[in-house]
């Protein structure tokens, strides 16, 4: 069996680069390179296939800068996201069962546009046991639909009261656990993994390297401008997906 599920070498290559870029994007920046790599995703493999296989390569991404930042890891903020996201995923499994594989593509494109110009509300809960909670029980069962909640989970934690060493460590752990869960979801749904292990060990190897690039770069780099071209170039690829779906 194939462990490269038949792909072109040219999308393969768009696959690998995505994932160096989309790491690279989260590690400088904060946030952003998840939906990236998923609006690309979209566009590039089957839909069945395209939030877990995210998810992995997510977890390839965000476990890296968890390990490189573990230091600056604040525990107790982690293990009350966890303990939500654990009862979400329970439940999405109900969810899962339900949900038209066809319109996977659709939904996370409408939801690259939202995250994109929507109001996201510094929800800043990250220090109260609740909000931590209630934010990996939410964020997780949107992750389940959507794949791309990094923006969310970072709103929910918020940024006030710690530097952004402190951040990307508590952002990059409760997104490690939450793809380990949404992975372990998706296995128990009876998605197959194996016919893609060729792309996945690529994409994994690319979001590694993007990783420690992105954090040579970060604190360092004039963002704002640089976001707001970032956020069009998502929203045009986001609408591309919408229009060939419609199509």
């Amino acid at each position: 069996m194939s462990w490269f599920a038949d792909l072109s070498v040219v999308t393969l290559c768009l696959l690998v680069g995505s994932s160096f870029l989309g790491s690279f994007l989260t590690a400088a920046l904060g946030v952003g390179g998840g939906a990236f790599l998923i609006t690309i995703m979209a566009d590039t493999v089957p839909p069945l296939a395209l939030i877990p296989l995210h998810g992995v390569v997510q977890l390839g991404s965000n476990g890296g800068r968890a390990v490189l930042t573990r230091r600056h890891i604040q525990y107790r903020v982690l293990g009350f996201f966890v303990f939500g996201a654990v009862i979400a995923a329970g439940l999405s499994i109900a969810l899962l069962n339900h949900l038209n594989p066809d319109w996977i593509p659709v939904l996370v494109a409408c939801f690259i546009l939202w995250l994109c110009w929507g109001p996201i509300p510094d929800i800043g809960l990250g220090r109260h046991p609740l909000g931590l909670f209630s934010g990996g029980l939410v964020t997780t069962l949107a992750t389940m639909l959507f794949g791309a909640t990094g923006p969310l989970v970072s709103a929910w934690l918020g940024r006030e009261g710690v530097d952004r060493w402190t951040y990307t460590a508590n952002f990059s752990s409760c997104m490690t656990f939450q793809h380990l869960l949404k992975i372990a979801v998706f296995g128990l749904a009876g998605f197959v993994f194996t016919p893609w292990l060729g792309v996945l060990g690529l994409m994994l190897l690319a979001g590694y390297i993007g990783t420690k690039a992105g954090l040579l770069v970060l604190g360092k780099w004039p963002d704002k401008i640089f976001k707001q071209v970032f956020r069009v170039v998502l929203s045009l690829l986001a609408i591309r997906i919408i229009w060939q779906w419609w199509g």
